[in-house]
């Protein structure tokens, strides 16, 4: 079963805890370290709160670090390198199924379907899942969110990927999948934006269907805190919360264009027509979440889907690993 080496991570975490401690500055902004699984347009409402000004108004001083990965972005969680991590809430399973003494706690959702595309290598109209029969797919990496995903997606449209796929590939690191598949590996590709956009204006690709309209709502990228500091800093994270709801109503209300412009300079190597193209279709398929408050539904399906990828070590209750206190009482205010 593939599982975040923890046995690692809780030792480092022991050790993390002599190093690392959250602070205020002077002048009484409370700073957050905050960490985020990697750098991406489907994060679109973070990077509004930030350029925006929305964790200031709070009192916030948030310092953002790319940690690049779930297994990283958990060890700096764990280990006191970052105060909140945004990351996958699968991850915060398997570090409980661990018997950790401080579990990670899910406090605010900021997406909430899968974040990646379909796309083949031709054009096809009037596409159905059926035409994946007998061919080459390049998924992702075997044990993550998104292989999971897509593999229950497949078995929800009647595709075996084990049986029904002339190959699946999924051996190929995460950074890597786009220019394997621009290469020439696969017929069909799973891959995130701005990937899957960027191909179609260079004529490597057509996004054919979406693995987020096709799973359903999942906690898929969530803001989650050690339960130690959110006990100790209980008020930092309702501010924390309270920005991040900010930035998710203004993301749902701003054109497209205007949400691009504000979290472009997080995005320098992509145009800003790209940018926008990528905000409209996630805000379009319901990627964004538009509320902080991760919904039990939501919960327990994210379990079936690992359940069924044979990665699920053990049932947590949503009462178990979900604050729900913090963000009803942000939207009630």
């Amino acid at each position: 079963m593939k599982v975040i080496k923890l046995a690692s991570i809780l030792l480092i975490s022991l050790l993390g805890a002599f190093f690392f401690s959250a602070c205020s500055t002077d002048d009484d902004t409370t700073e957050v370290r905050l960490a985020e699984v990697t750098r991406s347009i489907f994060y679109a409402p973070q990077y509004v709160a930030l350029s925006q000004g929305f964790f200031e108004e709070e009192g916030l001083d948030v310092e953002l670090t790319t940690t690049w990965g779930g297994d990283t972005t958990m060890t700096t969680l764990l280990s006191d390198g970052a105060d909140v991590a945004l990351v996958g809430a699968e991850t915060s399973i398997y570090v409980y199924a661990q018997e950790a003494n401080d579990p990670a706690i899910n406090f605010a959702q900021l997406t909430q379907t899968d974040g990646t595309f379909l796309v083949s290598r031709e054009p096809i109209e009037d596409f159905e899942w059926d035409d994946l029969k007998g061919s080459t797919f390049l998924g992702q990496r075997a044990g993550g969110m998104p292989q999971m995903v897509g593999e229950y997606v497949l078995k929800q449209n009647g595709i075996d990927p084990h049986e029904d796929l002339e190959e699946l590939i999924q051996n190929i690191d995460f950074g890597n999948i786009p220019s394997a598949f621009a290469s020439g590996t696969g017929d069909f590709v799973q891959l995130f934006e701005p990937q899957a956009t960027q191909f179609e204006e260079d004529g490597l690709g057509y996004i054919i269907d979406s693995f987020g309209t096709q799973s359903g709502n999942i906690p898929y990228t969530v803001y989650m805190a050690k339960e130690s500091y959110l006990n100790d800093n209980e008020e930092t994270v309702e501010k924390f919360t309270r920005a991040i709801q900010k930035a998710q109503v203004w993301v749902q209300e701003q054109p497209a264009d205007v949400v691009a412009e504000a979290i472009a300079d997080y995005f320098e190597d992509t145009s800003l027509e790209v940018i926008e193209q990528v905000v409209e279709r996630y805000r379009d398929q319901g990627s964004y979440a538009e509320t902080p408050l991760l919904q039990e539904e939501a919960w327990y399906l994210l379990q079936e889907i690992m359940n069924e990828a044979g990665e699920l070590p053990q049932e947590i209750s949503y009462e178990e690993l979900v604050n729900t206190d913090i963000p009803t009482k942000i939207m009630n205010e």
